[in-house]
């Protein structure tokens, strides 16, 4: 009877050890799978951000062009207001000469 436990004790091992194998197998599948599905969504979410990102940079481009044309607009406005006021104090002087 001892020859025949010591049979069942070796043929058990070598089945447990194969269970624990085959379920650290599956668990290392399915943590490849998560794996991909991460990378998966942090890829989609970097060509997003990268999109995004251009899309700013084109509106700030933009709102620099369009500061840039404001800042000139503004002074050829000053020019003409200080050619204005400047006619208006000579109009003024002359008739003070008067």
């Amino acid at each position: 009877m001892t020859l025949r436990m010591a049979e069942e004790v070796s043929t058990q091992v070598p089945a447990d050890d194969f269970q624990a194998l085959e379920d650290k197998i599956y668990r290392t599948i399915e943590l490849y799978k998560s794996a991909q599905e991460a990378r998966a969504t942090a890829e989609r979410d970097v060509k997003r951000l990268r999109e995004q990102l251009e899309e700013r940079e084109e509106e700030v481009e933009g709102l620099r062009r369009e500061s840039v044309g404001l800042r000139k607009e503004r002074e050829e406005i000053r020019a003409r207001v200080e050619k204005m006021l400047s006619h208006i104090d000579h109009m003024t002087q002359e008739q003070a000469a008067s």
